[in-house]
């Protein structure tokens, strides 16, 4: 299969001033990928200025290029002017599909009217003007993305394969994939005869914006933390950096009578001191008054002392300067500066700098109960039963809350009845901010949260989602309450917690949105692996071969086997499969969610 060349470029003053404040272009660059097995993206970053759009445009048309999206620059400000750049290129326009993907944005939101974004061909180059956040690119690319195989077919003439979608269209080849699209599973209206799921399959990426969107703030860290000055100096005196003898520096170096020792914790000492006199002193200790620098210990020979072991005479080596191994008032940090600076909430950095300056702030993090579900399910100490299994869900999940600095406040485990589930969800979210559910939300007759979520008057924003494992993950929300139904299988609930529970719980926590998802590297893949129709999210080992990060897939992937989780450093992040593109070979380098802090189990 012949390689398409995709350009993306991103249209904004902030962005080329700052890039890694380019989301939306990164985020065309993976959907893309993602979509096209035969794709080679090129990116680059413009400013909002006329000529340079253009300049970064003309790159790329008339070359190999055949599609080219830009992403900003689309609104009504007096520096949008991408549209504007954009025409003077365009020898034909395309207006019908800036329409379908105008249409589709007004469908999410009213405020898509106030984007002016233009689609048309440049040469043999297809132009699609975007607009600048994540989200609307996101749901823009959904909008164009089957409709870019056949455009580009028509743009550079190749009949053959204009022709065959014709046919596929008009219906004369039935059995024909369209567009080479996989649609996994249907979406029905759940009745007898049609038991398909009422919800649809909605893209991880999607799910995700959702939850941001709906997820309230129960702390501002803003205002609470990061707007917070020191209330101390640190150091609050002028304080030795090593141990060795506090002098004046206009006494030079030479022999020196020693007054005494000054040890971390003594007041200043304001007791006069000659040139020819130093006092001995310890790391973090104040200086005296009277000195101002430290000669350290190794700079210095010992002369004598007295017949208690007292030092006496010291020589001084080194020649004394000012300021020598001290620590200035307020070096560290100072009255009235801020203690944090930049935002990070881990536990341990705000826990000791508040403590570094004498204050406890208690952070309010998130309620959060743990609920599982299923008759068949016993707790870990219950003797055998037959026709039960051992309950390994709560117990997972209340200890991954606990390894990301979250507490889990209640467990419960429900058999499925509907009444149980009900009046139980009903008396947790009296309390809770969270409830964190797993099993009861698949297709079967006994798995009842989402009807109990309906009478409880919830919205369920996400029922299925289109990955493995993790399809029935199910998102629900009441005002500033908030329910996660993961899988039932172990791994499926792993899985959907790292990608979705936790996200929306560290969002809630105040954390800022880019550090809420777990953190992604790329590896290269040690087993090759046949693609699922849905994105997989593998577990798998890290080895560092040479400073490279290479993946080993930690056995059988199925979703009810939780060895699985032994040794997984990451989620591999593997596409949907394609007719082109059927398995995930060996040597291809893929993203991968970062699951633990020491995430390489081997260096080789």
């Amino acid at each position: 299969m012949d390689v398409v060349y995709f350009g993306v470029l991103t249209i904004s003053d902030t962005c080329y001033k700052d890039p890694s404040k380019n989301l939306s272009g990164p985020k065309l660059v993976r959907l893309i990928i993602e979509s096209f097995s035969n794709a080679e993206v090129a990116c680059s970053i413009a400013p909002d200025e006329h000529a340079v759009i253009q300049e970064g445009l003309c790159r790329w048309i008339g070359s190999d290029f055949r599609v080219i999206f830009t992403t900003g620059g689309t609104g009504f400000g007096p520096r949008d002017v991408t549209p504007e750049a954009t025409k003077t290129l365009v020898d034909r326009d395309c207006p019908h599909l800036a329409m379908v993907i105008a249409q589709a944005s007004l469908n999410k939101t009213k405020f898509a009217a106030l984007s002016r974004g233009i689609c048309g061909i440049a040469r043999n180059t297809l132009i699609i003007n975007l607009p600048g956040s994540e989200k609307a690119v996101t749901e823009c690319f959904a909008t164009v993305r089957d409709l870019l195989p056949h455009a580009i077919h028509l743009i550079t003439n190749e009949l053959t394969l204009v022709k065959r979608t014709h046919d596929e269209i008009q219906g004369s080849r039935p059995d024909s994939p369209v567009m080479g699209h996989v649609c996994p599973h249907k979406t029905g209206n759940g009745t007898d005869s049609d038991r398909n799921s009422t919800f649809p399959m909605l893209p991880v990426d999607d799910v995700l914006s959702l939850i941001f969107e709906n997820v309230k703030r129960c702390v501002n860290l803003k205002k609470l933390l990061w707007e917070m000055t020191s209330p101390v100096n640190i150091p609050p005196f002028r304080a030795s950096i090593k141990d060795g003898y506090a002098m004046k520096s206009t006494g030079f170096s030479g022999t020196k009578r020693v007054l005494g020792c000054i040890a971390a914790g003594d007041e200043p000492n304001s007791s006069p001191m000659a040139e020819d006199e130093c006092f001995k002193i310890n790391t973090g200790a104040p200086l005296p008054v009277a000195a101002d620098c430290v000669v350290q210990v190794e700079d210095t020979k010992l002369l004598q002392k007295d017949r208690h072991g007292n030092e006496v005479l010291v020589d001084i080596i080194a020649e004394p300067v000012p300021g020598l191994d001290v620590r200035p008032v307020g070096h560290d940090l100072s009255t009235k500066s801020f203690i944090f600076p930049s935002p990070d909430p881990s536990p341990v950095v705000v826990k000791s700098l508040l403590a570094s300056v004498g204050s406890r702030i208690d952070v309010r993090k998130p309620k959060i109960a743990i609920v599982s579900t299923g008759s068949e399910l016993m707790a870990p100490n219950d003797a055998p039963v037959l026709g039960k299994i051992y309950d390994s869900n709560t117990t997972m999940l209340e200890e991954l809350l606990q390894y990301f600095g979250f507490e889990c406040m209640k467990t419960t485990v429900l058999s499925d009845n509907f009444d149980e589930t009900k009046d139980m969800l009903s008396d947790l979210f009296e309390v809770m901010d969270f409830v964190i559910c797993s099993g009861g939300v698949s297709m079967g007759d006994k798995d009842f949260v989402k009807p109990v979520l309906e009478k409880l008057n919830f919205e369920l924003h996400c029922g299925r989602v289109n990955m493995k494992p993790g399809k029935p993950l199910t998102f629900a929300s009441r005002n500033d309450k908030y329910f996660f139904g993961l899988p039932g299988n172990p791994v499926s609930a792993f899985v959907t917690f790292h990608m979705f529970a936790l996200p929306a719980i560290r969002w809630a926590a105040g954390w800022d949105r880019n550090k809420c998802s777990l953190p992604k590297i790329n590896v290269k893949l040690m087993n090759e692996l046949s693609l699922d129709a849905r994105p997989e999210f593998v577990r798998a080992s890290v080895i560092s071969k040479k400073g490279v990060l290479c993946a080993r897939v930690t056995g059988d992937q199925i979703s009810s086997r939780l060895q699985s989780i032994v040794g997984a450093d990451v989620l591999i992040h593997l596409p949907g499969a394609t007719a082109n593109r059927p398995t995930a070979r060996v040597g291809k380098t893929y993203p991968a969610s970062v699951l633990r802090y020491d995430f390489i189990s081997k260096y080789e």
